[in-house]
């Protein structure tokens, strides 16, 4: 079965969020259990691309409307990623370093999907599953479906990952000329709200579409940047799969961004070691409990509130809890941060570490997630795995992986209901509670470490959604 998993981000390759580890992680599983799972993603002029070996699989022309273009389809040679990865350049317009926030970016996704349906006509590629993830190849479920050009992929299913419904590649009817010749008839499958929707278009159009847990596939009927009704009326074609981590990446015994590796048998000892090195980098009380943010500094994961959570908790618990903030996003929010006095309670690094995330999970003794949306939120699985206890708001994913272990017998866990100054800092307190007692959280942070959330048993999900589309189509 050959699977094309189609993206705008692919970790090592291009990564800015949680799509990146997930499309660099799933395919590998598959293959790993017999799926010819393929990714295909826009060229970038990145470290990757720039350190790795391509070689020309294929030389096309098409067009944007009344502009023509040429494309180039380039193989990585080695698979080094565990599966094959191929990149949609195009001179002049996807051939740039960053990912997104380009003026012309709806020129550039509309181009790269209809350069991978070219590419695969031309080819004559036998594709049994187009897998789109988010809004930027949202328009090849209509595409496959609905325009003459692309005649001889009709009905081949396509399944659509919902990776963040607040993102939904929106542009105007100005742009409809963009695309291929397409059956007038349908163009209404394109529409939402006056405009062409990309995101939207997909849920109407894929076969089956899935979310990253279950829990975020209910919330979209009351949560998804209006597109609510939208999800009620396809709801019998959704399904809940909860993301995994990669376990070849993640793994404290054999991870080589942190200084002490350890085992679920020696993680107080390495936990310990680890805690020691990062503190003494930044400033902090190394015997208080050290409680880290990772992530974007947006509304969407919570990070508004940040400073002044942080500020009454430093007052609150003067002495008690140092904390670590690892991230970037809006500028004032990183300036609020950033004006906090630094301490051996408090520090911040303003930026993108993926070394230093590493380090901070396996150093830190609990992680702060006040997501107000996290459809399945992977730092807590990273953390879990790390023996970092995570404190999370119970929304989407967050409440789907995370059990409060005061609420539950096999929890692990500290969970909150609202992203606000009083309940984030009840949390607080709870955490610097249980801390002082070292039986319960030593016995805690085992249990996180023994828990299983790789990617094996997702791929599994996703291999029988395969297969059900292939028998039914």
């Amino acid at each position: 079965m050959t699977v094309f998993h189609l993206s705008a981000e692919c970790y090592p390759v291009a990564k800015v969020g949680g799509l990146g580890d997930v499309v660099g992680a799933l395919p590998k599983y598959l293959v790993q259990k017999g799926v010819d799972a393929k990714v295909v993603l826009p060229f970038y002029d990145k470290k990757f691309t720039q350190t790795h070996t391509f070689e020309t699989v294929y030389n096309g022309q098409s067009n944007l409307g009344n502009r023509g273009f040429n494309f180039e389809v380039l193989k990585e040679t080695s698979n080094v990623l565990g599966f094959e990865l191929y990149l949609i350049k195009i001179p002049g317009l996807i051939d740039r370093p960053d990912v997104y926030c380009y003026p012309d970016e709806i020129e550039q996704f509309i181009a790269y999907q209809i350069s991978v349906l070219e590419w695969v006509i031309a080819q004559q590629i036998k594709v049994d599953v187009f897998h789109c993830h988010d809004h930027h190849s949202g328009l090849v479920p209509f595409l496959v479906n609905f325009s003459s050009r692309f005649d001889s992929l009709r009905n081949t299913p396509t399944v659509l990952t919902i990776h963040n419904a607040q993102y939904q590649g929106w542009f105007g009817w100005d742009k409809f000329y963009y695309l291929p010749q397409v059956d007038a008839s349908k163009t209404g499958l394109l529409d939402w709200a006056g405009c062409i929707n990309s995101l939207a278009t997909a849920v109407k159009c894929c076969t089956v579409y899935t979310t990253v847990s279950p829990g975020y596939l209910e919330e979209l009927k009351i949560n998804s940047n209006n597109l609510e009704h939208l999800f009620e009326m396809e709801s019998y074609k959704g399904l809940g799969i909860i993301n995994g981590i990669d376990t070849d990446v993640w793994d404290t015994k054999t991870d080589t961004m942190i200084p002490h590796n350890y085992t679920i048998t020696t993680q107080k000892k390495g936990k310990e070691a680890n805690k020691k090195d990062l503190c003494a980098q930044f400033g902090l009380d190394d015997s208080k409990p050290l409680i880290t943010f990772i992530g974007r500094l947006v509304l969407e994961k919570g990070a508004d509130i940040l400073p002044q959570v942080f500020s009454s908790c430093l007052e609150q618990f003067k002495g008690q809890v140092s904390f670590l903030v690892l991230g970037s996003g809006e500028k004032y929010i990183e300036e609020a941060l950033a004006a906090i006095p630094k301490s051996e309670n408090f520090n911040v690094f303003i930026g993108y570490d993926e070394q230093l995330s590493h380090r901070i999970y396996a150093a830190a003794d609990f992680i702060l997630m006040p997501s107000r949306v996290e459809p399945c939120g992977l730092n807590q699985l990273y953390a879990l795995k790390y023996g970092t206890i995570p404190v999370v708001r119970s929304t989407g994913g967050l409440k789907d992986t995370v059990i409060d272990f005061e609420e539950e017998e096999e929890g692990y866990g500290i969970r909150f209901q609202n992203t606000n100054n009083e309940d984030v800092s009840h949390a607080i307190q709870r955490a610097i509670t249980l801390y002082t007692n070292t039986k319960k959280t030593a016995a805690l942070r085992k249990k996180a470490m023994g828990l299983n959330f790789s990617w094996a048993q997702s791929a599994s999900q996703y291999i029988q959604l395969y297969n059900r589309l292939k028998t039914t189509i």
